[in-house]
């Protein structure tokens, strides 16, 4: 062996931290697609292509991991929206067949939120981060006049709501319905 070379050879700061963004990356993914009880640490840290050490090395354990994932998700979930210009393009992107398919990628909040009265404090807070960030983003969009809170929170439980119930159900043209009809009662006419 030479030097420098084994198992205890230390990685490099941008090593640590492009590991970090492969596990966050990979356990926003998984959580979206399984739930945050369904994933267990085995997947998480095969998706990223690492080990148990290196993922519990990088967080401590499950719960801190879930917690950093879900703002991972929310803040990458935003991006794709952040250059929606008006509701209406917001409501037509996220009120969408494509994006009801792609749970691993898509609304973190749809995607989890039933599940949030059973997680911990910290997770919750993340999760109500993530709404409380969308409701202001939604806000931000109100045309023309001066935006309430109340109504881009009544905009953002319609959008959730609808996602929600049209992956939910087993009827593929039902499920359209549901994202057409919040999408029509959400848009300018």
């Amino acid at each position: 062996m030479r030097v420098g070379e084994g198992r205890d050879m230390k990685v490099t700061r941008e090593k640590a931290a492009e590991n970090r963004e492969r596990i966050l990356t990979g356990a926003a993914r998984l959580f979206r697609e399984q739930g945050l009880s369904g994933v267990g640490v085995d997947a998480l840290a095969e998706a990223a292509g690492l080990t148990h050490g290196s993922l519990y090395s990088q967080f401590g354990s499950k719960e801190r991991l879930a917690e950093e994932a879900l703002r991972h998700a929310s803040r990458t979930s935003s991006g794709r929206m952040s250059d929606a210009r008006t509701l209406d393009d917001f409501v037509a992107r996220y009120l969408t067949p494509e994006h009801r398919e792609r749970r691993g990628d898509g609304c973190v909040v749809a995607a989890l939120g039933c599940e949030m009265p059973r997680h911990s404090a910290a997770i919750r807070r993340g999760f109500t981060d993530a709404v409380r960030a969308m409701v202001g983003r939604i806000a931000g969009l109100k045309p023309g006049r001066r935006s309430s809170e109340d109504a881009a929170l009544a905009a953002a439980a319609t959008m959730i709501g609808a996602l929600t119930l049209a992956r939910a159900v087993d009827d593929p043209d039902l499920s359209d319905r549901i994202l057409a009809a919040a999408r029509n009662q959400l848009t300018s006419r």
